[in-house]
């Protein structure tokens, strides 16, 4: 249930690295952004290999 509330939450990123404590902050926001893309690609791609190589076997 909280994974679709989070889902559908806007995050205005400009809004926030406006109000940051400091420069660093807006690279943080950034990761922050990107990283659940980059992991669910990873899973991705490591199921992918793990099928293409099992059917490999067959």
């Amino acid at each position: 249930m909280n994974v679709l509330a989070s889902i559908f939450q806007n995050v205005n990123i400009d809004e926030k690295i406006k109000n940051a404590p400091d420069s660093s902050y807006g690279i943080g926001v950034f990761i922050g952004t990107l990283l659940p893309f980059v992991v669910l690609v990873i899973i991705a791609f490591t199921i992918y290999r793990y099928n293409k190589n099992r059917n490999k076997d067959i």
